[in-house]
């Protein structure tokens, strides 16, 4: 008998086991029956309406076969005729030995393959194929009626997809008592298989009934599982103790305020409360504050830092880019002003210092930031990954901030934490709209902000979509851009690669043209496009063509990238912000945290193969200031799926309707990223918008659990699983090293 730790080597032997460990990464009896089949088939399969690239399984009859001898190879070939009553399809088989003598006119068999094209015509060549008897007594068929339902395996190089089928049905037929991680009065109360039933229901189910019930009972698991993780996290969080941080009456916080030349919004006023009244608790604050492009989280998040700095502490923010720590840390110090320079002649009595720290940094200047930092001189401290070095210690580390939270890990977050003398209060930020069941799913051990309301006075932007294969829509692109430039204004133009090295993409994450494959959906595995891949627009090349380009001759076009020097990186945003530059060519390092108000007009060139929450993002850019903002996503695809994307950008602004497309066509770990490390890669089958109610009920269901008892001692098997997860969470970070 197996457990579901056992090996697949030991159990299956032969190359199957070897295959599959090779290809899809099973090893285990676990793995295996984690490999859900993609769909399901019944018998009655029409022969007449596949496409090509399906992986077709049909019960067929021979209609004809013959055999002949190839004009330019040795040997006979085999041609057959099969027919399902409705429709036929040919058959071939380039080596009639071994087939010849099987597939004869009148004979019923099962057939498995990927459909192709000969000359104009639907085949399958060389598919694998079984009598009715012998795909019964795998299962293929159900029972010996033909009336089961014939479930469909993702493709496994050099494995028969039934091969597939009896390695499931062995390890079913041997398996132990499977240990049920979701307790009995749960799974009573929610209408759940136990664990055993519900393998079964997936890998041999009797009608659709019963695979509904399967993935329900294992999806719910999932969600339960890791709603447990994040309710002992938050327990975990809840019973830390630290030092509470009030601003003082009349100080620094209290100066910035009165100095504001503008009111804050009623969502930031609101979001500000929340933070100064959990920083004021004797607990770590663990916040999550989300927001749309321009909606004011930068300012909401300085008087947060003022509050620390007010309380005797420090306050750090943490940025993903050296581009965006240089925009905060100038961005800050503007507003400011002289509550910037503390110590220094001129500087207001309350004021502080603001220290910003890069790996890029002179080591003379590394050296005075650390000073500034370590002394506590430097109440603000702005910087990138180099903050997190164990050379860098502050004097007491009250607030951390960390900008656009999904460029970073759980893991990082904590190294930067782990630097306060008492455990400091944390605030996440980011611009990219989280649904709420992603909230709940991946970061609900924090509580959760969200800034919707825009600042009075941002403009308008209106998007637009320019189809290359149109020159003179193109043409009208870069005269746009003159005219906004003739009126005073500047422009970007946004492209995916750098040059030079096709893959130094600096930042984007592109996405197929056509999307992820829907393995639920899709009727079979899809022939790879043989179409060449189109090359992508690369800064160095546009630079060039633009400054030839008739529209745009006589104005400044310079670029910015991720391998240019961090000097000339700061020296092109001073004068693209001083407005000395007219165009900026550049890739994604300008998507977050670049404040330019004189910039109106993006060009975003290969639109289609950036997500849609990056491309939310990019547009973000303009219409800061007080003029209407319009942004050109120019693309040459002919998928249907990527126009589909490009059309709800140009459609909307509003960034929450967009992240669920972007979850949609992108699935969940593209767009989560490495905000909980470990979580993506242990949420197999939960998808956080379609499951949303389950989510939900395994949330409430884990906290009742938790509630009663904290270490889940009365719950061995959920326990057990809690605790491989995080060793595959803590082993995936050990391999990030």
């Amino acid at each position: 008998m197996a457990g579901e730790s056992t090996r697949l080597k030991g159990l299956l032997g032969g190359q199957a086991a070897s295959k599959l460990a090779k290809h899809r990464g099973i090893e285990t009896v676990g793995d295996l029956l984690d490999f859900w089949p993609r769909r399901y088939r019944t018998a009655e399969a029409d022969l007449g309406n596949p496409r090509v690239g399906d992986f077709l399984v049909a019960v067929a009859r021979v209609e004809t076969a013959s055999t002949r001898t190839m004009a330019k190879r040795r040997g006979r070939m085999l041609e057959v005729v099969i027919t399902d009553g409705r429709s036929r399809m040919r058959v071939t088989f380039f080596d009639a030995r071994g087939h010849e003598h099987k597939l004869v006119a009148g004979r019923e068999f099962l057939f498995a393959g990927t459909v192709s094209e000969f000359r104009g015509n639907r085949q399958l060549a060389h598919p694998g194929y079984a009598t009715l008897e012998e795909a019964a007594a795998l299962g293929e068929l159900g029972d010996a009626d033909h009336t089961g339902l014939i479930p469909i395996y993702r493709h496994v190089p050099g494995v028969h997809p039934w091969t597939i089928t009896r390695c499931v049905r062995l390890v079913l037929g041997q398996l132990d008592e499977v240990a049920d991680v979701v307790p009995p009065a749960v799974r009573t109360r929610r209408g759940l298989l136990d664990r055993g039933a519900a393998l079964r229901a997936i890998h041999a189910p009797r009608d659709q009934r019963e695979v509904h019930a399967g993935r329900q009972r294992l999806r719910y698991e999932e969600a339960l599982v890791l709603q447990c993780i994040l309710g002992q996290r938050r327990l975990a969080a809840a019973a830390v103790v630290t030092q509470g941080r009030t601003p003082r009456e009349g100080g620094l916080l209290a100066a910035f305020d009165e100095r504001l030349p503008f009111e804050l919004t009623a969502g930031q006023q609101q979001v500000s409360r929340e933070i100064l009244d959990e920083m004021a608790r004797p607990t770590p604050m663990h916040r999550l504050l989300q927001g749309e492009v321009g909606s004011g989280k930068t300012i909401v998040a300085l008087r947060a830092m003022l509050a620390a700095v007010d309380a005797g502490g420090q306050a750090v923010l943490l940025a993903p880019t050296e581009v965006l720590a240089g925009q905060h840390a100038a961005s800050i110090r503007s507003m400011l002003g002289d509550l910037a320079e503390g110590g220094m002649l001129g500087g207001d009595e309350h004021a502080t210092r603001v220290a910003l720290l890069t790996g890029s940094m002179s080591t003379a200047r590394r050296k005075a930031a650390m000073l500034e930092i370590a002394s506590g001189d430097a109440g603000i401290v702005i910087g990138t990954h180099a903050l997190l070095e164990d050379r860098v210690s502050f004097a007491d580390l009250a607030l951390v901030v960390v900008d656009e939270q999904h460029r970073f890990g759980v893991e990082q977050r904590d190294a930067l934490r782990a630097k306060g003398t008492t455990p400091p209060h944390l605030l996440v930020m980011t611009a990219t709209p989280i649904p709420r069941t992603v909230a709940m799913t991946v970061f609900g051990d924090m509580e959760t902000s969200t800034l919707r309301e825009l600042p009075r006075g941002r403009q308008p932007i209106t998007t637009h979509i320019v189809p290359v294969q149109r020159p003179g829509w193109v043409d009208r692109t870069w005269q746009r851009v003159a005219e906004e430039v003739s009126a005073g204004r500047q422009a970007y133009v946004v492209c995916p690669r750098i040059g030079g090295d096709d893959d130094d993409l600096d930042g984007v994450d592109l996405v197929a043209e056509d999307g992820p494959t829907d393995d639920e959906q899709d009727d079979g595995e899809r022939l790879e496009d043989e179409r060449p891949e189109r090359p992508l627009s690369a800064v160095e090349e546009v630079v060039v063509t633009l400054r030839e380009h008739p529209a745009l001759h006589g104005l400044t076009i310079e670029v910015l990238h991720g391998r240019m020097a961090p000097e000339d990186k700061d020296a092109v945003m001073a004068r693209f912000h001083a407005g000395e530059i007219d165009v900026l060519v550049s890739t994604t390092v300008i998507e977050v945290g670049v404040d330019v108000p004189n910039a109106s007009t993006m060009v975003i060139l290969d639109a289609d193969r950036f997500g849609v929450s990056q491309l939310h993002q990019l547009r973000g850019r303009v219409g800061r200031g007080s003029d209407p903002g319009v942004c050109l996503l120019m693309t040459a695809t002919e998928s249907e799926t990527a126009a589909e994307r490009l059309t709800a950008v140009a459609g909307s602004t509003d960034g929450f309707d967009l992240a669920r497309l972007d979850l949609q066509q992108r699935r969940e770990g593209d767009v989560l990223g490495t905000a909980q490390h470990g979580v993506r890669s242990q949420l197999q089958h939960l998808s956080v918008l379609r499951d949303e109610r389950l989510i939900e009920d395994a949330r409430e269901d884990a906290q009742a659990l938790l509630a009663d008892d904290p270490e889940l001692t009365e719950h061995p098997d959920l326990r057990a699983t809690i605790d491989d997860w995080l060793d595959a969470e803590q082993a995936a970070y050990l391999e990030k090293g």
